[in-house]
């Protein structure tokens, strides 16, 4: 199981990840939307803002979220570590259910682009 710094780092990394990707990629991430990422075998959330396509001002609180953000991710620490780590492929893990997306349609239709 990851620690939260682990997960902490690996969120980190994605955004890195956004940050320097190109073309339909970056198109898509270029949301201004909140962001939950909650964890649940260490029941903590880490949320923040995908905005100019970074993660911004994450914050780690334990438990559940307590807003609703408009882009909603649950799923295990190693899983996390795993996915930005590149070891476990998204649309496995979503359609095992290793991994929860929640978003609005429209967000859905242009984050697909990253999955």
């Amino acid at each position: 199981m990851a620690n939260a710094e682990e997960c902490r780092e690996a969120l980190e990394q994605l955004s890195r990840n956004i940050a320097n990707s190109t073309g339909d990629v970056r198109t898509a991430a270029a949301l201004d939307r909140s962001l939950s990422c909650r964890i649940t075998d260490l029941d903590l959330t880490f949320t923040g803002q995908l905005r100019d396509g970074r993660i911004q001002d994450v914050v780690t609180t334990p438990g559940r979220p307590t807003e609703k953000a408009a882009i909603r991710l649950t799923m295990a620490s190693d899983d996390l570590v795993a996915l930005v780590g590149g070891d476990l492929n998204f649309a496995a893990a979503w359609a095992s259910g290793r991994v929860k997306l929640e978003a609005g349609l429209r967000d859905l239709l242009r984050l697909r682009k990253l999955l």
